[in-house]
């Protein structure tokens, strides 16, 4: 069964650093070695691994992004976010994350972001981690 990652936004646009709490699922699961399955739950929110020290990389991506695809654009979605499905599709709506030793395995900068583009929203993610099987003799 899959746990769940509840995440509160507070802006339209934002990169959420989500690592912290990816990290105290992957403990609680027990799984000592391999991969955590981590999916967004929403069409207008996505997942990403990308540098968590320095705040401008976030501020920058989601800058470009918004360039990239504007709000108001030539879109026939009417509900006013059409340009967040566009965005979630690029970023993408899930993470394969390797777990070794018990914790979540991340280069020394990468952190795991919540990428909103629709909020500020109450965000619900699933998180499976699921053991590597043994090698066979």
């Amino acid at each position: 069964m899959a746990a769940r990652i509840t995440v509160d936004t507070t802006e339209r646009e934002q990169l959420v650093d989500i690592t912290r709490a990816v990290r105290q699922k992957i403990r609680e699961s027990g799984v000592q070695d391999g991969v955590a399955h981590l999916w967004s739950l929403h069409t207008t929110c996505a997942l990403t691994v990308n540098e968590g020290a320095d705040p401008d990389v976030a501020r920058d991506i989601v800058a470009f992004l918004r360039r990239l695809v504007p709000q108001h654009g030539d879109w026939r979605h009417t509900e006013g976010n059409s340009d967040a499905h566009l965005k979630t599709s690029l970023v993408g709506p899930g993470l394969t994350l390797l777990v070794e030793r018990g914790d979540l395995l991340l280069g020394t900068w990468q952190h795991v972001f919540l990428a909103e583009w629709d909020g500020p929203r109450t965000r619900q993610l699933a998180l499976v981690v699921v053991p590597s099987h043994p090698a066979a003799p």
